[in-house]
């Protein structure tokens, strides 16, 4: 069995290689060739002759099946983790004659999922057939794969044959992004830079109790108390009062410490924190960065979803950690805080225990302390831990 299975694959994908009926048909043949050259029957030669013609075509007609066929890959939309992929194939004839009865199977990486598989009726001459499937997504990362394998085993099914093709394919699987109501970690971080903003040195007020910007209408979500019900009741319908937010031109980073060793449930459960401490402090009219080991300082909602699936534990520091900003620091590595700069934040992915770990915290800068086996989102939610 070790050999046959390999040797079989190696005739499928370079020649063709025979099925169940063919065998059969095959050792048929040669019993009525056997019998023929016993008895000197004609009638048996005839029946050997038509079953080693029949088994002939069989093998040819397969792999001439396969030679005009092309297939293009349309590009995929990226998703967030837990979404479905659309992923859409054309595979064009370019032959005189139509094509039938053909198999078609996309074959994704491992960690993504197991191949999928597609059967053709017919595909008629010069035409194409459109194939769109949906695949299921469990974590985030950039996929890539690039073969698309073709298989055929018409039109008698004696023998089969694969060939495969190549279409390269790029899927990125953003993070999750949790729907903060409220995040101390960052609310208090701002707080802190609209009062260090004023240049004539008198605490600015923050967005829920700031300086009137405009009045725009109400939204689904906005706090009753922003409205201004006297506009209201002009115009005829909710106007709500938008504030102003000044931050004295600093800048909040979300840095993840990617460079460090991570286990791997932690680090994704801190990919899955920065991407909702940006967006979350986008909500807050913020000015937020990102920064990892590999990338430095960038921002955009896309730069950013995008360099969060694709970064890993452990990366080459190409980049260092910013000092001139306020940090949000994302790590797992306590020793690590003590280098923080002035305002900055944490979040820890350890549990420390022992008094002579908890002396590794730098006492003047508070953070969250996360527990990997509890839900995120609440904890990212709770009051600043300062120890």
């Amino acid at each position: 069995m070790k050999i046959i299975k390999p040797l079989t694959n190696w005739l499928e994908t370079r020649a063709c290689a025979p099925t169940y009926g063919g065998w059969v048909l095959a050792v048929t043949a040669i019993c009525f060739f056997g019998a023929g050259i016993n008895t000197m029957a004609g009638w048996l030669y005839a029946i050997s002759g038509i079953s080693f013609a029949l088994l002939g075509v069989a093998a040819i007609l397969p792999p001439r099946s396969l030679t005009g066929l092309s297939i293009t890959r349309r590009p995929m939309r990226p998703v967030s983790a837990g979404d479905d992929l659309t992923v859409e194939l054309e595979i064009c004839n370019q032959t005189q004659q139509p094509v039938s009865l053909l198999q078609v199977e996309d074959i994704l990486p491992f960690v993504l999922g197991k191949p999928v598989q597609k059967a053709i009726e017919t595909i008629p001459s010069q035409g194409s057939y459109r194939w769109v499937y949906y695949h299921p997504t469990q974590r985030r990362g950039v996929y890539r794969w690039h073969t698309v394998e073709l298989a055929s085993g018409a039109p008698l099914g004696l023998f089969w044959c694969r060939r495969q093709r190549d279409c390269a394919a790029t899927a990125i699987v953003y993070p999750t992004v949790l729907p903060l109501a409220n995040c101390p970690l960052v609310d208090e971080m701002g707080q802190e830079e609209s009062k260090r903003g004023d240049p004539r040195g008198r605490p600015l007020q923050t967005a829920t109790t700031g300086l009137v910007r405009s009045l725009r209408p109400y939204r689904l979500g906005d706090p009753t108390r922003l409205i201004h019900w006297r506009t209201s009741a002009r115009y005829g319908e909710l106007r709500v009062r938008e504030l102003e937010m000044v931050t004295g031109g600093q800048e909040i980073v979300i840095a993840l410490d990617s460079a460090s060793n991570w286990e791997k449930e932690n680090f994704e459960q801190a990919v899955i924190t920065a991407a909702s401490l940006y967006f979350y402090a986008q909500q807050q009219q913020l000015e937020v960065q990102l920064w990892t080991a590999s990338t430095d300082l960038i921002k955009g909602d896309r730069f950013v979803l995008e360099t969060l699936a694709a970064t890993t534990a452990l990366e080459d520091a190409s980049s260092v950690v910013p000092k001139s900003y306020p940090l949000i620091w994302l790590t797992q590595n306590p020793l690590s805080i003590a280098t923080l700069g002035q305002g900055s934040r944490w979040v820890l992915w350890q549990n420390i225990s022992s008094p002579a770990e908890q002396e590794i915290i730098n006492r003047d800068h508070p953070g969250i302390f996360v527990q990997s086996d509890r839900l995120l989102q609440p904890q990212l939610q709770k009051t600043l831990d300062l120890l």
